[in-house]
């Protein structure tokens, strides 16, 4: 009796909401929206049921083919949602096909009128509507088995406008059903959290060490999670379906804000200008600030350290590297341990979703020696909440390496000079930086007067165009050597590339710079 198209087309109503709230309040429990779907889909079917009875109760009678009707009889039609009539004529049928039957004209409330067969023995809408489990639509199994995720976040959005409801860490409860949290709890969860470093602590340890009443143990995490995600001092930093507390002031200080080198002005370029081979390039250095591609392979991922995170202590956080790493339902940060692939030492790491970056490996670089094109693999951990990561580290030797200076001029100058290398890099985008501060001054005269991207392109590709024979510049190093001075992902370098006619392409995504054409 429910339509073919009932859960796909179904909307939160006002009643949906009340019996979800009541739902709530039965069992004490927040609870997360595919749990909330599935009480809706029993509340739903329940209702559907009532309303048959209802109308099979009722004073009208039930419409079937194989009936005979006089004119007045009211009555009501399953397949047409229930709709009433009143039949105002009937009349014998004239079918030789057929055995004999009559028709029968119905006026609806609406005014229309249709007609309909009467005392015929055989068709299939004779049999008396019922709610049947074997029916796909009518088994609460497989519909949220179909239906269920679409629910669950037909519920997420209805629940999101309505303040009556509260949520943490995806799950949903009543605001009025709250328990109270006085500004003494806050303190001593703060208290507690500064004698372990800032955290992070599960609710429940918290709740143990401040003796907040625990009489009904979820409600009460929930209570005191939803107060502390309230307070300014507080911030919520674990993964998804599990509740980690951290004391703010706590955090570093480029997991509360984006480190200068990742500050990126937006640009608009043209990107249908892109080549596939661009493109296939782009995919493989795995900016954050690209467009979403979806990885080849997420069980292990090799990255080329650029400029602007090596400087930050960072990684991308981008569709390359994205799944390797903890998210959350709300948590704008989130914590988690990396672990070094080669000696198993433990370190604590940060997701910054907003930024689109992890933190937490500042450290990590200098103990490895690396340098900006240097090598990195980021594995899945052995236990969930941990990420392996592996520089592929060898021998320190003296070796030529592209370097990046800062002349009296205050301008970048690259050269090839002896550098100390103790790590694999990509031939291509190793840039070494002999003096980060130095840099850095250039980096804020840059961003101060507004250098176009052009004009950037334009020096970097003459600047590294003078360290090989052909003077020609691999499209990936150019992206390296603009990123020392300019955070830019490589779209809108690679846009310039190709749209620019003294951007000269050799091939291989190697150009060469035509000053006759500047």
């Amino acid at each position: 009796m429910i339509r073919e198209t009932y859960w796909e087309d179904l909307s939160i109503t006002t009643e949906d909401i009340e019996a979800l709230y009541n739902h709530l309040l039965e069992t004490e429990t927040p609870l997360t929206p595919e749990e909330l779907a599935a009480a809706l889909v029993a509340f739903r079917l329940e209702e559907e049921q009532r309303k048959l009875e209802r109308q099979q109760g009722g004073g009208a009678t039930i419409y079937l083919p194989k009936g005979r009707y006089e004119v007045g009889q009211p009555l009501v039609f399953p397949a047409l949602d229930w709709a009433e009539g009143e039949v105002v004529a009937v009349r014998e049928a004239h079918n030789p096909t057929m055995p004999p039957f009559e028709v029968i004209r119905v006026r609806f409330a609406d005014g229309r009128e249709r007609e309909f067969a009467a005392g015929l023995e055989e068709h299939i809408l004779n049999e008396p509507p019922q709610m049947r489990d074997d029916d796909p639509l009518h088994n609460p199994e497989s519909v949220l088995a179909t239906y269920g995720s679409a629910l669950a976040e037909k519920i997420e959005a209805a629940l999101t406008e309505n303040d009556e409801f509260v949520r943490i860490a995806g799950k949903w409860f009543p605001r009025a059903l709250l328990m109270d949290v006085h500004v003494g709890y806050l303190n001593l969860a703060e208290a507690v959290l500064d004698m372990h470093s800032g955290g992070p602590l599960p609710t429940a340890e918290i709740i143990k060490q401040i003796d907040f009443p625990a009489d009904n143990p979820k409600l009460a995490e929930f209570s005191l999670d939803y107060a502390l995600q309230e307070s300014e001092q507080f911030d919520e930093v674990g993964p998804a379906g599990q509740v980690l507390w951290f004391l703010r002031s706590m955090e570093p200080q480029w997991v509360q804000e984006t480190p200068p080198y990742l500050h990126y002005r937006p640009l608009d370029y043209d990107r249908d200008a892109l080549t596939p081979e661009m493109l296939a390039l782009e995919a493989a250095l795995g900016d954050e600030l690209s467009p979403e591609i979806p990885p080849a392979d997420t069980e292990q991922v090799e990255l080329t350290l650029i400029y602007p995170h090596w400087r930050a202590g960072t990684l991308p956080l981008s569709a390359k590297t994205r799944a390797l790493f903890p998210t959350a339902y709300q948590a704008p940060r989130v914590r988690f341990t990396w672990v070094d692939a080669q000696t198993g030492e433990e370190f604590p790491g940060w997701v910054v979703r907003p930024g689109k970056y992890v933190y937490g490996l500042e450290a990590w670089y200098k103990k490895k020696e690396l340098m900006p094109g240097s090598l990195v693999t980021l594995k899945p951990g052995k236990t969930p909440g941990q990420v392996l990561i592996q520089a592929h580290t060898h021998r320190p030797q003296r070796d030529w390496v592209r370097s990046v200076l800062v002349g009296r001029d205050a301008q970048p100058v690259f050269a090839m000079l002896k550098q100390i290398v103790s790590a694999e890099f990509d031939e291509r985008m190793v840039i070494a930086v002999p003096d980060p501060e130095a840099l850095d001054a250039v980096w804020e005269e840059i961003a101060r007067k507004r250098t176009p991207l052009e004009n950037l392109v334009v020096s970097m590709l003459r600047e590294l165009a003078k360290l090989t024979p052909q003077g020609h510049v691999h499209a990936a190093g150019l992206y390296a050597a603009v990123n020392t001075v300019r955070r830019c992902p490589p779209g809108p370098i690679f846009a310039l590339l190709a749209t620019r006619p003294w951007f000269v392409h050799v091939g291989d995504l190697y150009f060469r710079l035509d000053e006759s054409a500047i």
